[in-house]
């Protein structure tokens, strides 16, 4: 790899043995994936996806430790993914003693060293950083430093900012040192598209089957959408920047996608077309009997596939503020429809601290404690992604949720109902 003058004296040790591990770290992470220089990082801020104090990662501690001693901090401030762990989310004590005394014991201190290399703020966990309640949301054009899959997959779809899909920690050292290597999503011919996706159904699919039919599909590939902006339209508003968030994140955990591209909405197709799509790109049509096969696909995994529901997460990735306040109005309305108090299963939305902060004395968060809905800024997959939590039937929206965990997915429609009183 061709470096800087710079960037080779941090190599050599110039500036202390700790800061030339970092650079050669990176350096050999570009190298692996054939990258010939540094670009310099210009977003804001950075994000780091390893939010949680987990016992087990031992040396991840051990190594902010070592950065701390050192005297190194971010050159970016940056946000986090969620926080694991919520006291208003429904438990119970053996639960309450296993998540805070042995699984997530670390969480206290591992935020004390994230505030001392450069955390952005205390509400600064989502893994929607780039909500405007949050604050961290990226320019077109941007370089950035991110590990999240759902938030990379967004920022260089719907912002056409520019982002590899980076491991954890290593997303961190882009973020110290404010380079990244340039390979893969930060090429122009890295973000080209290799699958042509026509989509031929007669409704617009649910965000969350159609990007995970795609992401199934093309796995790591950049997929060119069209069709969707016909039920979509051709301006990225709020309801359509909620869909496209869930739609990647299925993509991106389905699959391994983080970038793609609907034809006459995302800003690189809208600026430059087919000429985005390579000639030997594959083609994939999806149509209404192409959706039911893939929700047909999934496996319910449950030890009692009969089994009542004992809980229900909404909000994977977090929910936007229409979408919260969307979905406490439904099933509210819903309740009252059917003559009940409160959902039958207990269930939780969550959000992005900024979006719960928003919401504080609004109409809606008064109906949300009314009918018993948790409000929470928890992620749901740290919950759900343990042993003690897999023999608990839970429901969840989130095709990202059921990917990673026990999870059993159903469409929006039929959670809502399953919630207020309906079979399943």
């Amino acid at each position: 790899m061709k470096l800087t003058e710079e960037q080779q004296a941090i190599y050599d040790g110039a500036n202390g043995e700790t800061y030339a591990k970092v650079m050669q770290t990176l350096v050999r992470y570009g190298e692996l994936f054939g990258a010939d220089e540094m670009i310099p990082v210009t977003g804001e801020y950075g994000h780091l996806v390893t939010s949680f104090g987990l016992k087990v990662i031992h040396p991840v501690y051990k190594l902010m430790d070592e950065l701390i001693k050192a005297g190194v901090t971010s050159k970016q401030k940056f946000t986090m993914d969620p926080r694991p762990l919520d006291k208003n989310v429904p438990s119970g004590p053996i639960k309450d003693l296993v998540f805070k005394k042995f699984m997530y014991s670390m969480q206290d201190e591992y935020e004390e060293q994230l505030k001392k290399l450069g955390l952005l703020s205390e509400d600064g966990f989502s893994c929607a950083c780039y909500f405007d309640e949050q604050g961290n949301k990226p320019k077109k054009g941007d370089i950035l430093s991110w590990a999240e899959s759902s938030a990379v997959v967004y920022a260089n779809s719907v912002l056409g900012a520019r982002c590899n899909r980076n491991s954890g920690i290593i997303e961190l050292f882009g973020s110290i040192l404010g380079v990244v290597p340039k390979f893969g999503l930060l090429t122009d011919e890295g973000r080209r598209a290799t699958w042509r996706i026509e989509l031929k159904t007669s409704k617009l699919p649910s965000a969350q089957v159609l990007g995970s039919a795609i992401g199934m599909k093309v796995m790591e590939d950049v997929p060119y959408v069209f069709g969707l902006s016909e039920y979509l339209g051709e301006e990225l508003t709020d309801e359509v920047c909620a869909y496209l968030k869930n739609f990647g994140a299925a993509t991106a955990s389905n699959g391994a996608v983080g970038l793609y591209h609907i034809d006459k909405l995302t800003p690189e197709a809208v600026e430059m077309g087919e000429a985005l799509i390579t000639d030997d790109a594959k083609t994939y049509v999806i149509d209404d009997a192409e959706i039911q096969r893939v929700i047909d696909s999934y496996p319910v995994i449950w030890k009692n596939p009969d089994a009542k529901p004992k809980m229900c997460f909404i909000g994977c990735p977090h929910l936007t503020l229409s979408e919260l306040t969307g979905w406490i109005n439904r099933i509210y309305d819903t309740l009252k429809e059917r003559n009940l108090s409160k959902p039958v299963i207990p269930t939780v939305l969550t959000s992005a601290p900024g979006v719960l902060k928003a919401i504080e004395g609004s109409e809606e968060e008064r109906r949300a404690k009314e009918i018993g809905l948790t409000i929470s800024y928890i992620c749901p997959l740290m919950y759900c992604d343990n042993p003690l939590v897999h023999s608990t039937p839970i429901i969840t929206n989130s095709n990202k949720l059921r990917t990673y965990t026990s999870c059993r997915y159903y469409e929006d429609d039929k959670i809502l109902s399953i919630i207020c009183g309906g079979n399943m």
